[in-house]
């Protein structure tokens, strides 16, 4: 017996945007405000991305937010969010992720989508847009070092996301290392939270940071941010250690101790400069981070080495990509924070969301240089994305 089966047409919109992190929450609400329809696909089970890792709504806890910074802007972006998605403006696909995602013949974005946890079918396999952005954030950078696989070694980011998301300690005493502004506030969430810091372990020396400090006049909450740092080390007496790496990571059944050694400044090993840190239970490594380019790549931009050895997207003054109809924002243009990521967010969104014009339109220039953004130290490294986009005649940020 013959048996027709029914292959259901997958749902359509104007623009679909992966990720609902600080670029992906703006693009959202700058796309709604041009009249589109939006879907929002994103791994997490709630809104915010990393930056903004929350305790579980669907448990019922509210978060006051006392382990973030820029807490009032993410309200703002949440509370826009979500009228889109009451109102029917957005289609909002949590703990969903894109496994792959194609250009069709007629310029439109095929996503194929599954649970981003265990096993099933999405509620909605297959989505088809006509503008698509990508807002898919960046991981932690890691090296390897001996020890690394011990039960209480973590990312630096791994740590203060389980504090954002359980407002609790994933062990007592920890040593931080790597290199970076944002070990400080992993180190500051840790005391925050009611633990311990043995030592911060910077890589790096300090001076190359003191020629860019000015920059955070620019923005005076991350000045500020970075005094209320300075002041959690010194009340709880936290070592912070340049141009020192952990050599060792020790333990039996989990991290007991670590050794440390001082680096010169071609980063080897300062004979007689070894050390043993003992009685922690927890390490967190944290070398900068990378975006997160898998989709950006499947679907073939153009991409450049940023001056931290990432792969970035290359894109235009609004975030469009080498390819028609894609648009990337946030740290897929280079690692810049929070701040640069919702700007970012807002402009790609605006664009995307934008009817076509009747008459063809002109490539746009490259985005003049714009005033220097101070990096969040709460969410990345401190360097900038290259701030002339297409064409981008040199592979390097500004400095």
């Amino acid at each position: 017996m013959n048996e027709t089966r029914r292959v259901q047409t997958p749902p359509h919109v104007n623009v679909a945007i992966v990720g609902a992190g600080p670029a992906g929450l703006a693009a959202a609400s700058a796309a709604v405000a041009q009249g589109a329809s939006v879907a929002v696909i994103d791994s997490a089970e709630q809104p915010g991305g990393q930056f903004w890792r929350h305790r579980s709504e669907a448990a019922g806890v509210t978060d006051d937010g006392a382990f973030h910074h820029g807490w009032s802007d993410y309200l703002r972006l949440r509370a826009s969010f979500d009228e889109g998605v009451a109102s029917g403006s957005i289609r909002y696909l949590p703990s969903t992720s894109v496994w792959f995602a194609r250009q069709l013949t007629d310029s439109r974005f095929a996503l194929e989508l599954a649970p981003s946890h265990g096993s099933g079918t999405a509620a909605i396999p297959s989505l088809r847009a006509s503008k698509l952005v990508l807002a898919t954030g960046g991981y932690d950078r890691q090296l390897p070092v001996p020890g690394w696989d011990l039960p209480g070694v973590m990312a630096a980011g791994g740590i203060q996301a389980f504090v954002k998301q359980n407002g609790m300690l994933p062990g007592s005493r920890f040593v931080i290392a790597g290199t970076g502004p944002f070990l400080l506030p992993v180190a500051a969430n840790i005391v925050q939270a009611g633990g311990s810091v043995a030592a911060v372990c910077e890589a790096a020396s300090l001076a190359g940071w003191i020629p860019r400090a000015h920059r955070a006049a620019g923005v005076p909450s991350k000045a500020l941010e970075g005094g209320e740092y300075a002041a959690a080390f010194l009340r709880h007496r936290i070592p912070y250690r340049t141009r020192t790496v952990i050599t060792e990571i020790l333990g039996t059944d989990r991290v007991e101790a670590v050794r440390t050694a001082r680096v010169n400044a071609r980063g080897a090993l300062v004979s007689g400069s070894s050390r043993l840190i003992e009685g922690i239970d927890g390490v967190g490594l944290g070398w900068g981070f990378t975006p997160q380019m898998e989709l950006p790549v499947q679907l073939g931009v153009e991409t450049r080495v940023d001056t931290d050895g990432s792969l970035v997207g290359v894109v235009d003054g609004v975030g469009r990509s080498s390819v028609p109809g894609l648009f990337l924002a946030g740290e897929l243009t280079g690692v810049g924070g929070a701040v640069l990521a919702v700007l970012e967010g807002r402009i790609a969104g605006r664009a995307a969301g934008q009817k076509p014009l009747a008459r063809p339109r002109t490539q746009l220039p490259p985005r003049l240089p714009l005033p220097s953004v101070a990096a969040s130290p709460g969410s990345a490294p401190s360097q900038m994305p290259c701030t002339a986009r297409i064409p981008c005649p040199k592979a390097g940020k500004t400095e």
